[in-house]
C-alpha cells in the first residue's frame, strides 16, 4: 500500500481536534446503552448552511430514531477545517461523517481513513443516477490505481461553477447588447467589446472603468483550456507549459492588460483588487462562482442588475471554466458505516434540504440543487417566478456542468496531483509578465523547470 502525505501535521493541530471535538470519535461512543447507534459528524458551514445542516440531521435522527440514538454534529470555518481534520486524523479519531475534495481522495483510501461506499450503496439499493453533475460524482471513484474510476468513496455536497458575469447597467448605460450566452464571444470579440467600457469617467486624465477583471489564480484557466493547451500532461506528471498553445494562451491572457489596456494594470490592482472594483462597478465583467450568487444579489453588497455569461473562447471555439466539489465520506474506522451512508445519502439528495440549500425555499441560494429533477423543475421555475432572487442565465451553470457544444467545465489539473506548490510556483512570478518585465517565452523558460521539480518532489513524497 502507497502511503500518502497528510495536508499538514502537528501537535498544535492535534490538540485543537482534541479540545474543538470531543467525543468525535467513533470508538467508544459509537453505541448507545439501549443498542442503538450513535453518529458523529464534523463540516464546515457558513452561518446559513450550518442552520440548514442542523435542521436537516434533526430530522434524520427523528425518522430513525429506533436505529439511531444521537447524531453529534461540530461545524468550523472552511479555514480550520483542515487543520482540525488533520489533527483528528494524527490522533486516529476521526468522526463517522466528514469532508473530503477529489484531489485527497486516493490519499485519504490508501492511508485508510475513509470507507468504500459502493458495496453498502448497492446493498441499500441507493442510487445516484439522479445527481446533478456526474462529472462531480466520478471525482470520489478510486480503483485502486487513479482517482476517478471505480467504486465511490464519497457523495458530493455539491457542484460549484467558476462562470462568468457581466454588469447590466454598464451595458445599458453605453448602449451595447448584452452577451448571447448561446453564442460566448470569440477572445477578439470579447476585446472589442471590453474597449468600449474601458475609460476615463470623471475627466481626470486616469482611466477608472474597465472592461474585465483578471485575478491570476482564477481567470487564466479558462484562456489555456479554450486554446487547446494545459499545464500538466496526461499522466500529470509533467508540466507542460512549453507548448506553442500554452504560450498563445497565455500571451492573450496578458494581452488584455498590457497591449489592449482593458483590464487595471499589476500596480492598479495592487491599490484596489478586481473584485472590489467589480463590487464597486468599475469593471463590466468578472467571474461568478456559484457560492457568488447570494452575495452579489444583495443590493448592498452589489447595487446593479447583472447576470451570467461565458468565457470567451480561443481556437477550441469553446468556453471553458473550471468545477469544484467537496463530498460526504465516512471514516473506514466507523463503527456505523451503514447507518453513516444512509446519513450522507440523505444530505446529498433530501429534496427538502436540498430546496433550502438552493434557495427555492428561504430565497437565498448557497449551492445549485444536487437532484437533476429538483434542478431543472422547481429551481428554475423559481428563478423564473421571481421567488428565487438568481440571475436569469442560470444555464450558463448547467451548461458548464453538464457539457455542450460550446461550454465545457473541468477540474483544476491541482485536483489530480499531491499538493498544488508546482501551480502556485507559476502563479509567483506572472505579474512580471503582465506588467512587461518578462516576455512569455522568457518567464516560461525560467519557471517550468522550477514546475517541474516541484511536481517531482510531490510525486517522489507518495510513492
Amino acid at each position: 500500500m502507497k502511503l500518502k502525505k497528510l495536508i499538514s501535521v502537528g501537535v498544535v493541530a492535534a490538540t485543537l481536534a482534541t479540545t474543538v471535538l470531543t467525543g468525535c470519535g467513533s470508538s467508544d461512543s459509537s453505541e448507545a446503552e439501549d443498542g442503538r447507534k450513535n453518529l458523529s459528524v464534523f463540516i464546515f458551514a457558513n452561518d446559513h448552511e450550518s442552520a440548514v445542516y442542523k435542521d436537516m440531521i434533526a430530522k434524520f435522527q427523528e425518522d430513525h430514531k429506533d436505529t439511531i440514538a444521537n447524531i453529534d454534529i461540530q461545524i468550523t470555518t472552511q479555514e480550520e477545517y483542515s487543520k482540525t481534520l488533520t489533527g483528528m486524523m494524527t490522533a486516529g479519531d476521526l468522526p463517522d461523517v466528514f469532508y473530503v475534495g477529489p484531489e485527497s481522495v486516493e490519499q485519504f483510501v490508501e492511508n485508510g481513513y475513509i470507507a468504500n461506499l459502493q458495496p453498502i450503496l448497492d446493498e441499500k439499493g441507493i442510487s445516484t443516477d439522479g445527481l446533478v453533475a456526474q462529472e462531480a460524482l466520478d471525482s470520489y471513484r478510486y480503483d485502486g490505481e487513479k482517482a476517478g474510476s471505480g467504486d465511490l468513496y464519497a457523495l458530493p455536497k455539491d457542484a460549484s461553477v467558476f462562470a462568468y458575469a457581466y454588469n447590466k447597467d454598464m451595458f445599458d448605460e453605453a448602449g451595447i447588447p448584452y452577451p448571447d450566452p448561446e453564442n460566448p464571444y470569440t477572445y477578439e470579440e470579447f476585446v472589442e467589446v471590453c474597449k468600449q467600457f474601458t475609460k476615463d469617467t470623471d475627466g481626470d486624465g486616469e482611466i477608472d472603468q474597465w472592461g474585465c477583471g483578471m485575478a491570476n489564480a482564477f481567470m487564466l484557466q479558462p484562456f489555456v483550456w479554450s486554446n487547446g493547451a494545459t499545464y500538466l500532461t496526461d499522466d500529470y506528471k509533467t508540466v507542460n507549459i512549453d507548448t506553442p498553445e500554452f504560450k498563445e494562451a497565455l500571451q492573450k491572457y496578458v494581452d488584455l492588460t498590457l497591449e489592449y489596456e482593458v483590464t487595471p494594470t499589476v500596480e492598479q490592482d495592487a491599490s484596489l483588487g478586481v473584485y472590489q472594483r467589480w463590487l464597486a462597478g468599475q469593471e463590466a465583467f468578472y467571474a461568478c462562482g456559484t457560492w457568488d450568487v447570494a452575495a452579489f444579489m444583495d443590493k448592498e453588497t452589489f447595487p446593479f442588475e447583472w447576470d451570467l455569461c461565458a468565457y470567451p473562447t480561443l481556437s477550441s471555439g469553446k468556453s471553458m471554466t473550471w468545477l469544484g466539489t467537496v463530498g460526504f465520506c465516512v471514516s473506514a474506522n466507523s463503527k456505523n458505516q451503514e447507518e453513516a451512508t444512509e446519513l450522507i445519502s440523505y444530505l446529498c439528495t433530501n429534496e427538502e434540504g436540498q430546496k433550502e440549500l438552493s434557495g427555492i425555499t428561504g430565497g437565498q441560494s448557497i449551492q445549485l440543487p444536487n437532484i437533476k429533477s429538483l434542478a431543472e423543475g422547481e429551481f428554475v421555475t423559481a428563478i423564473s417566478d421571481g421567488t428565487l432572487a438568481f440571475p436569469s442565465n442560470v444555464d450558463v451553470f448547467f451548461n458548464y456542468l453538464n457539457g455542450t457544444d460550446k461550454y465545457e467545465g473541468r477540474f483544476q489539473e491541482t485536483t489530480y496531483t499531491p499538493n498544488a506548490e508546482w501551480h502556485d510556483i507559476f502563479l509567483e512570478g506572472l505579474d512580471n509578465v503582465k506588467n512587461g518585465s518578462m516576455t512569455v517565452d522568457e518567464y516560461i523558460a525560467e519557471v517550468q523547470p522550477k514546475m517541474q521539480e516541484s511536481l517531482d518532489e510531490a510525486w517522489e513524497s507518495v510513492e
